[in-house]
């Protein structure tokens, strides 16, 4: 079978421009092993993770203490299934850092 790509997979296609080059890596491998339900959680725990910091710029602690939990419940589980999170833990760790 091809491997597939982003010229190919349309949510690879508008992860490509979204995402960092780690991230989409990590999104590639995912569609290319059959679990694209995984590369769209991955897609939306990096988000998240924006968001969080988007708050905490913003001053409004209380909201990025809610995601960021919602964030490290959707690391666990994409831990539970075997998938390389060391990128998103990570940036998860140095966001949570920030909350106050």
């Amino acid at each position: 079978m091809a491997k597939i790509t982003s010229k190919s997979n349309d949510f690879l296609f508008s992860a490509k421009d979204s995402t960092s080059s780690k991230i989409y890596s990590l999104l590639l491998d995912l569609v290319n092993d059959n679990r694209e339900d995984l590369a769209r959680l991955v897609k939306k725990v990096d988000y998240l993770l924006e968001y969080t910091s988007t708050c905490i710029k913003q001053k409004d602690f209380k909201e990025a203490k809610d995601i960021i939990e919602n964030v490290n419940e959707r690391l666990n589980f994409l831990e539970d299934e075997n998938v390389d999170t060391e990128y998103l833990r990570y940036l998860y760790d140095g966001i949570k850092k920030k909350i106050k």
